[in-house]
């Protein structure tokens, strides 16, 4: 869409960022990379506190970028044997090898409190049967040892999911996004449970 080649992502990434952190923090930049240029400053109101800046990192060198000069990273369609054993260890490490604090670690996944769990996952496995195509989505899906984005979706009655929930939380998620999907009966179960988990956190 931006015209931007993804040969060299992590390259690209770690330039955007010499860029957009110094900007976030009211400096004046003046980058000439190999996959983009940037010479200007901002003058806008910034907030009091700094601005966290969030990768969607899930390749190991993009992992260590977002450990190395980011606050952490976002994930989607990543489960929790994969948080624990790879993207919690990978990012950490790079954090701590670059003196930076510990990272947040946001992790989004699809959400259907119901009383039918396989309709619900035949339904995610339908509706989101794309990232279960894309290959860094894949790649995540793999490494949990899922099919495909229905199995990694968090499904079933109000106990079930809560547990799944907090199970990303013992995984090392920092937080969590909560994609809903399902009939509209089973999206107002959704939304009380999500109001309930987090009023309990």
């Amino acid at each position: 869409m931006y015209g931007y080649s993804f040969d060299k992502p992590a390259r690209h990434m770690r330039e955007y960022l010499s860029v957009l952190r110094p900007l976030l923090d009211g400096t004046a930049v003046s980058v000439d990379g190999s996959t983009l240029s940037a010479h200007i400053g901002l003058s806008t109101p910034r907030a009091a506190a700094r601005v966290p800046v969030l990768l969607a990192a899930m390749a190991p060198r993009m992992l260590q970028l977002a450990g190395e000069q980011a606050d952490g990273t976002v994930l989607w369609m990543t489960g929790p044997a994969t948080v624990r054993d790879y993207v919690v260890p990978a990012i950490s490490a790079a954090a701590s090898a670059a003196g930076r604090p510990g990272p947040r670690v946001v992790c989004g996944l699809p959400v259907c409190v119901t009383g039918d769990p396989a309709a619900a996952r035949a339904r995610a496995a339908d509706e989101l049967a794309i990232y279960g195509q894309l290959p860094s989505y894949r790649a995540m899906l793999d490494k949990e040892g899922a099919a495909g984005p229905g199995d990694v979706a968090l499904v079933g009655d109000e106990d079930a999911v809560a547990a799944q929930i907090l199970a990303l939380g013992d995984a090392g998620a920092t937080d969590f996004i909560a994609a809903e999907f399902g009939g509209a009966e089973d999206r107002d179960r959704t939304r009380s449970l999500l109001k309930a988990v987090s009023a309990g956190s």
